[in-house]
């Protein structure tokens, strides 16, 4: 029962789950049953011919129900019962709670992952064998039952809350790095526009005396005025992502540089990091003077926010090796120390807003980023950030 409280059983109906989470769900409650269960099934068996093959059979289909308890929890629980049933049935020795094993299993999961009516509804229908095991093994077969069904129940609602404060705290973050991006935005906006006016008073000012001067002015305002709407568009898609659906991209195009930090401040924010005793080594490919403000402002946040984790949380890392290449088409960011995570302490808040920020920056822009332990230790930043479309 207690595997209900894995990774792969805590998000709501309609939600994906991680591969790896749904295989790690699958190994170790299928390994439970199989292991208990089957156990029990093979003492309880002994001499009885052919109802020891056939109780086995139906423990392996609960075992491969198991398989899709994720998916359609509410069949696998209905499955698991129905074939528990059956063992309990053609072996009384196995009791009615042992029999059962892989339902309470089923149960514990539906209550993580499924609404609150539906998993009481659940709850109440695994009730009913109640009354088989009163019959069977009298109240203390009864009591035990009871019990294990409804600490089934109850750890899957525990594993229900604990995901629910997860997610808030994880749109709490969103929201956040979205107010400091806007904020940003408006900063880049407003200098973008002041250039654009002081320019048009300049090709006014020259336009009968120096017309190729005043020609020039005004492609630089195209320019500025193209790269104001590319920072609106990031705008509009951190607050309204289906606003900017079938928004014509075409015309976003670079943009003066903006004030505040961007990659060409990159060896600023390398040097404040080596002061702390830690060695980075930066490799830098391509030019990012010619990048759209917004994505060389979220590269220049990914790896602030990549350093900074490194510094809080790995344990032991005295390198950290920082790569930005630009190839024409996307920005590559690389940010890999060679530290060990380190071992979260009791009551501490729960880790990944530093890594829900960057995700949040890489996705407006319309990038990718990923992050997780290396095979041979050591934690990993990468992210891809396209050059054009990020208008």
């Amino acid at each position: 029962m207690k595997h209900c409280s894995r990774p792969s059983a805590d998000l709501p109906a309609g939600e994906e789950v991680a591969p790896r989470a749904a295989r790690a769900l699958w190994w170790g409650s299928a390994s439970v049953v199989l292991a208990v269960l089957g156990t029990a099934v093979l003492v309880a068996g002994a001499g009885h011919h052919w109802r020891l093959p056939v109780a086995l059979a139906l423990v392996g289909v609960q075992v491969a129900a198991l398989r899709w308890q994720v998916r359609a929890p509410v069949a696998v629980l209905a499955v698991n019962a129905v074939t528990g049933l059956a063992v309990w049935s053609l072996l009384p020795a196995v009791t009615l709670t042992g029999a059962l094993l892989a339902a309470q299993v089923s149960l514990c999961v539906v209550s993580a992952v499924r609404p609150r009516r539906v998993s009481v509804a659940a709850l109440a229908a695994m009730g009913l064998p109640a009354l088989l095991a009163r019959a069977a093994g009298g109240l203390p077969a009864l009591a035990v039952y009871l019990l294990t069904v409804v600490l089934a129940w109850t750890l899957g609602q525990w594993r229900r809350a604990q995901q629910a404060r997860a997610r808030a705290e994880t749109r709490r973050a969103v929201a956040e790095e979205r107010a400091r991006i806007a904020r940003e935005v408006h900063d880049v906006v407003a200098h973008t526009l002041s250039v654009v006016v002081i320019q048009a008073g300049a090709a006014d000012d020259v336009f009968a005396q120096r017309p190729d001067q005043a020609r020039q002015a005004l492609r630089d305002i195209e320019t500025g005025a193209r790269s104001a709407l590319g920072e609106l568009r990031l705008l509009l898609r951190a607050f309204g992502p289906e606003a900017t659906e079938d928004s014509d991209d075409s015309d976003g195009a670079g943009d003066p540089r903006g004030p505040g930090p961007s990659l060409a401040r990159l060896e600023e924010l390398v040097a404040t990091v080596r002061a702390t005793g830690l060695t980075v080594q930066v490799q830098r490919e391509g030019a990012t003077g010619e990048l759209p403000a917004t994505v060389d402002l979220a590269a220049y946040r990914i790896v602030q926010e990549a350093l900074t984790n490194t510094l809080r949380h790995a344990v032991g890392a005295d390198t950290v090796r920082l790569r930005v290449t630009v190839d024409g088409q996307q920005v590559h960011v690389t940010v890999v120390d060679n530290g060990r995570t380190a071992p979260r302490r009791a009551g501490a808040a729960r880790p990944g807003r530093g890594l829900v920020g960057m995700r949040e920056r890489a996705r407006l822009v319309g990038g990718s980023l990923r992050a997780g332990p290396l095979p041979d230790g050591g934690f990993e930043v990468a992210a891809q950030l396209p050059v054009e479309g990020a208008g």
